[in-house]
């Protein structure tokens, strides 16, 4: 694995003449700091980013590998979220696979990284203990406070896969803890110089929790989450999700025995904004869901 210049970190501090107490105020404890310098042991993203600013370092600094693997490697992974987004799950499965889970070395992508994966195998099914064990790299050490939009991540990915095993209490423990999540970001105040990635990973986080609701009947739920998803896509200009909300809407309006123009409409929205963003899977599981809702067959296993 690429090494982590800890070296540099503690130069730094030296220089300074920053004590391991004084460095510690405010951020972590003395041992935390400790682990770190003298065995490697890496603390959280938001510990490690606090101590780096403190003495007016970033996590890049201490990267001793070549900015542009850096820099290749984190493209590669913005595509595969892209791709997730979309559904394109067969696409994201190559791209996770070409990245060598080795030569991620800086906290930012390993976290992303085991998120994109976590999520991608709780989509296709994989064993729960597989799913699990890359969102325990994200809950129980890369972001073992909680405090970033990752473990939120892992909550969906969580629930998710409880879901596939039939399991719904316990998937109703992370999706509730989601959804309050999402109301709570939603009443903070919005910038439009917020990054691009979070308002994706706030879209994820709102269309997994609105399939959530619809699978347990709860359309009205479902139904207020997409709405709000469409309105994020449309204030933050990010459509990746729009086909998806759209097809979910569709699907809740029959379920609801709303008048065929209504559904139609939404589905010829879902066409549009498919054909826009050239989500290909969405236009084929239009066609299905037309044919479904024209026979009055079940929907429930259609998945958007």
């Amino acid at each position: 694995m690429i090494k982590m210049n800890i070296k540099k970190f503690v130069d730094r501090r030296k220089e300074l003449r920053i004590s391991q107490v004084k460095m510690c105020e405010g951020i972590c404890t003395q041992s935390t700091l400790s682990k770190f310098e003298s065995s490697g042991r890496v603390p959280s993203l938001v510990i490690l980013t606090q101590l780096c600013t403190r003495i007016g370092l970033t996590i890049d600094d201490l990267n001793s590998d070549e900015i542009s693997s850096t820099n290749q490697i984190q493209k590669q992974l913005d595509t595969a979220e892209r791709q997730l987004a979309m559904g394109d799950y067969q696409t994201v499965l190559q791209t996770i696979s070409a990245i060598d889970e080795e030569q991620i070395s800086p906290i930012p992508l390993r976290i992303q990284f085991y998120y994109l994966r976590g999520m991608l195998n709780a989509l296709i099914n994989r064993a729960p203990e597989v799913v699990l064990y890359d969102f325990s790299q994200i809950l129980n050490d890369l972001d073992e406070r909680h405090d970033t939009i990752f473990s939120q991540l892992a909550y969906v990915g969580s629930g998710l896969t409880y879901i596939r095993k039939q399991q719904f209490e316990r998937a109703q423990f992370y999706f509730c803890k989601v959804n309050d999540f999402i109301k709570t970001q939603l009443e903070k105040p919005q910038s439009d110089d917020d990054p691009r990635r979070d308002d994706l990973r706030l879209l994820t986080l709102i269309f997994y929790t609105a399939y959530y609701y619809a699978l347990q009947d709860q359309l009205k739920t479902s139904d207020e989450l997409i709405d709000t998803g469409m309105n994020l896509c449309s204030i933050k200009h990010v459509t990746y999700y729009l086909p998806r909300l759209k097809f979910l809407a569709a699907e809740n309006a029959i379920r609801e025995k709303k008048e065929k123009d209504h559904v139609e409409g939404l589905m010829i929205e879902a066409r549009v904004f498919a054909h826009l963003n050239k989500n290909q899977i969405i236009t084929v599981k239009l066609a299905a869901l037309r044919n479904r809702y024209a026979k009055g067959l079940d929907l429930k296993d259609l998945l958007p």
